[in-house]
């Protein structure tokens, strides 16, 4: 199965402006909860977060760092983020579609959550590669992803396989539950 196409994501926003329930889950408030931390890392200068929907996470993300790079393939839904964060001055939302178009600069932060199970083997791989690119030795990569049942070509576990078998990452952090996994990795070399 190829990666998942934007049409997908643009169909889901079209009926539901928050499709996930990331403001109103529980499941949600738990995760960013455990995410938030599982941050080895009390303050990050640059983190960038690929796939920020409405901006939930990067809200409490923007708390602990000095510059903050989200994107989003929907413009409607960058939109409604930057109204969550337009007191977060250190925040920067762009529409931008990973791996293809990657952000200029250094990150000591990339955060893939709920977002690596979207792409084929192939395209995740190239994912990290570019993550790689981005960071230097002692950044930090998290992942985050539902564990259930999808249709998206990876599951959350199977990402997590991939994201962990790169030798360049060392597994700082993982939480396993029913629902998702938690793991934090942070770069070698």
């Amino acid at each position: 199965m190829t990666s998942t196409a934007r049409r997908y994501f643009e169909e889901m926003y079209e009926g539901d402006a928050d499709p996930w329930g990331f403001e109103t889950s529980a499941y949600e408030r738990r995760k960013y909860a455990l995410t938030m931390a599982s941050l080895p890392n009390e303050h990050y200068g640059s983190v960038f977060e690929p796939g920020c929907s409405i901006g939930v996470l990067t809200e409490l993300l923007a708390t602990r760092c000095d510059r903050l790079l989200a994107t989003d393939l929907i413009p409607s839904v960058l939109e409604r983020a930057r109204v969550r964060l337009e007191h977060y001055p250190q925040v920067v939302l762009s529409p931008l579609a990973i791996p293809g178009s990657w952000p200029k600069g250094r990150f000591d932060l990339v955060v893939l959550s709920e977002i690596a199970y979207y792409f084929d083997a192939t395209t995740l791989e190239r994912v990290i590669e570019r993550t790689l690119e981005s960071t230097g030795p002692g950044a930090h990569v998290v992942g985050v992803h539902w564990r259930g049942q999808t249709n998206y070509p990876l599951s959350g576990d199977g990402a997590h396989e991939i994201i962990g078998s790169c030798s360049a990452l060392t597994r700082l952090v993982h939480h396993v539950e029913t629902d998702f996994i938690l793991e934090v990795w942070e770069r070698q070399h």
